[in-house]
């Protein structure tokens, strides 16, 4: 999978810090549309923001999550501008076209144990799935589920902060992929932001993510979106450190261009 697709799709870290700020760093791999790829990012923590940072080719893709802001800045390390999106107003729009009530989960532990990054991890069945209507169409339908074990380190440092900024930032309508991926594919948006609530109520924090993504419904096109659009991730933890972070990290650089964006 091309590393551009890895990225939109790539939802941050699963690591926040405990009255600290946290560095988190992971690693990614994806398969879809006949391509696989592997990346590796870094997720700085601290309060109620959020920076990640993913490797592709020769630059860094850079997202900043703001939710006290409201506000969502992406840029990347070979240009001097950022664009900014409103995701109170983003929210409300993409949720004109997402059956909050469709919603379909589970999250259960299945017995399963093992040591990921030096810290014991319990393994829950995770299935989440949800309706919505595709690039804003209402004739095209489609049902998006994800599923896979997760790996959750238990009353993990940082537990209660990674319960608050996530549910948070869920309750205010977030998402936590590229909007502009998110407008073609609400339903997917939506469904991991739902994920990311429920690692938030298992009382841990995710260090492994092994996820599949597939999208049914019925009639031609939408059978040909079902098949383009299964994929999958797996998302492992390699380090988390704490110690304080430069609070210029969860703002773009002074001097760049900012392009509001809807």
């Amino acid at each position: 999978m091309k590393r551009t697709m890895l990225t939109a799709v790539v939802a941050v870290g699963f690591a926040v810090p405990s009255h600290a700020d946290v560095t988190i760093r992971q690693s990614v791999e994806g398969k879809g549309l006949g391509q696989s790829g592997q990346t590796h990012s870094t997720t700085y923590i601290r309060g109620n923001r959020m920076r990640t940072e993913t490797v592709v080719g020769d630059k860094t893709l850079i997202t900043i999550f703001d939710v006290d802001a409201q506000k969502m800045f992406i840029f990347d390390s070979k240009k001097k501008e950022a664009d900014v999106w409103d995701m109170a107003a983003f929210g409300q729009e993409i949720g004109k076209n997402v059956d909050a009530s469709s919603i379909r989960a589970s999250f259960s532990a299945n017995g399963q144990s093992k040591t990921i990054a030096g810290k014991t991890a319990n393994g829950y069945d995770m299935s989440i799935s949800m309706d919505s209507a595709m690039g804003g169409s209402k004739d095209m339908t489609m049902t998006v589920t994800i599923s896979g074990p997760v790996w959750i380190v238990k009353n993990a440092p940082g537990a209660a902060d990674f319960a608050k900024f996530y549910k948070g930032a869920v309750e205010k309508g977030w998402i936590f992929t590229d909007p502009r991926a998110a407008k073609g594919q609400p339903g997917q948006a939506k469904a991991m932001a739902e994920m990311y609530r429920k690692m938030a109520d298992a009382g841990g924090i995710a260090y492994e993510n092994d996820m599949q993504i597939k999208m049914s419904g019925s009639g031609p096109m939408a059978g040909l979106m079902a098949k383009m659009g299964n994929m999958s991730m797996r998302t492992v933890v390699d380090s988390v450190e704490t110690g304080p972070l430069d609070e210029a990290l969860f703002a773009p650089p002074a001097g760049y261009k900012l392009n509001p964006k809807k």
